[in-house]
């Protein structure tokens, strides 16, 4: 179907209806009365398919320890196999209840306290939460920001990393904020830096479905097989299909005595990780959502281009990173903002709830985070408001 036509069917007006997204404003702005385009989840219904075999489950009306079915495991299998080229074995699969969750546990199963995680800034707030909170080291290695453009400098890396005897580096693959899909150049030198000093690698490819047309998406998993010994790959359903609220997700461990690690460790701290509502979805989107993704996809492409010809013609100073995945664009106002309160601006002159760069990193104070993941209407009207609150 078209754009238009997607848009009409799967839309869905979501204030009032308990959504963290527009009804959860007053715990994290100043006002309520803001058009939300900050925390990462979409205003589309996800395939009808879903909300079937949803339903004929609740037909069913029993909901009890469940198991997952075989054909579960063939469909998320097939779907790897299929759109990203990944190997995958049955038995490396774990299950949790949200990619966030599956980081936490990791590092608590995998470090001691006080020893050093690394990670790569600008990235989503939730990694630097889970190393802090885990009374772990944090280890902040920075990305390099070419006009919009990021990327590794991995003499740094590296340094950081020996300097800090670094145990753990917590990847973010694809990269959320800043948009990069990362070459099997630049993943193949990151692994080898780990590999040397013996780092274990937790991948989080949560948005690895989200890649723009002709990009390649790379999983830590399609490198080269000595790599597999030290890392843990996540991903989950909940990006790609907008049910972040079914509480599913995969933990991938490839190597064998790291399994066996976790599944003690998951014994005593983990425990009822398997969602009936979370399986029964997936494997409806896994085996059917193929069509109704590709659509989604055009639609976020389509927002992204119309949000940067605006501030091309009105803001030609304003940096927009290019967006190679993700359906969150990663902007930089510092040009305009000069001493202007970023809060203010966003909040009380142009009413927006957007998510702030010093959420991602402190010295990204002038950028803001914006989901293209609605109607291209509310895109517009985001993108005209804060050109007229930069320019009056």
């Amino acid at each position: 179907m078209s754009r238009e036509e997607f848009i009409e069917q799967y839309y869905v007006e979501r204030s009032g209806t308990n959504s963290v997204k527009w009804d959860g404003l007053k715990d994290r702005f100043s006002t309520t009365n803001l058009l939300p385009l900050w925390v990462a989840d979409m205003d589309f219904k996800v395939p009808k398919e879903i909300q079937e075999k949803m339903l004929e489950r609740i037909e069913h009306g029993v909901f009890g320890y469940s198991l997952v079915s075989d054909t579960y495991y063939e469909s998320f299998i097939q779907w790897q196999k299929k759109r990203h080229n990944i190997e995958i074995k049955e038995e490396w699969i774990r299950f949790t209840t949200g990619v966030v969750n599956s980081f936490n546990y990791l590092i608590q199963a995998f470090t001691e306290e006080e020893e050093s995680v690394l990670i790569l800034a600008p990235v989503y707030y939730p990694f630097y939460d889970a190393v802090n909170n885990n009374n772990r080291h944090l280890v902040v290695s920075q990305l390099v920001n070419d006009k919009g453009s990021y990327s590794i400098d991995f003499n740094q890396f590296e340094a950081d990393i020996i300097k800090m005897d670094v145990k753990l580096f917590l990847h973010c693959s694809p990269q959320n904020p800043v948009g990069r899909v990362w070459s099997k150049e630049e993943l193949e030198q990151l692994f080898s830096i780990c590999e040397k000093h013996q780092v274990k690698v937790i991948s989080d490819e949560i948005h690895q479905d989200f890649i723009q047309p002709g990009k390649e998406f790379v999983s830590a998993l399609s490198l080269k097989e000595s790599y597999l010994d030290s890392v843990f790959v996540l991903s989950a359903p909940s990006k790609t299909f907008n049910i972040a609220s079914l509480l599913h997700s995969h933990v991938l461990i490839p190597n064998e005595g790291l399994r066996n690690q976790y599944d003690i460790f998951a014994e005593k701290a983990v425990n009822n990780t398997i969602s009936l509502m979370g399986t029964i979805a997936t494997e409806a989107a896994y085996t059917h959502g193929e069509t109704w993704l590709d659509e989604l996809i055009q639609v976020i492409e389509y927002n992204y281009s119309v949000m940067k010809a605006m501030f091309e013609k009105e803001l030609p100073h304003v940096l927009v990173s290019p967006k190679e995945a993700t359906y969150l664009a990663w902007i930089d106002l510092s040009y305009y903002l000069k001493d202007q309160n970023i809060v203010e601006v966003m909040e009380k002159k142009a009413g927006i709830a957007i998510d702030y760069g010093e959420w991602f990193d402190k010295d990204h104070q002038s950028f803001i985070r914006m989901n293209l993941a609605t109607k291209t209407e509310n895109v517009v009207t985001a993108t005209r408001k804060i050109i007229e609150a930069l320019v009056n």
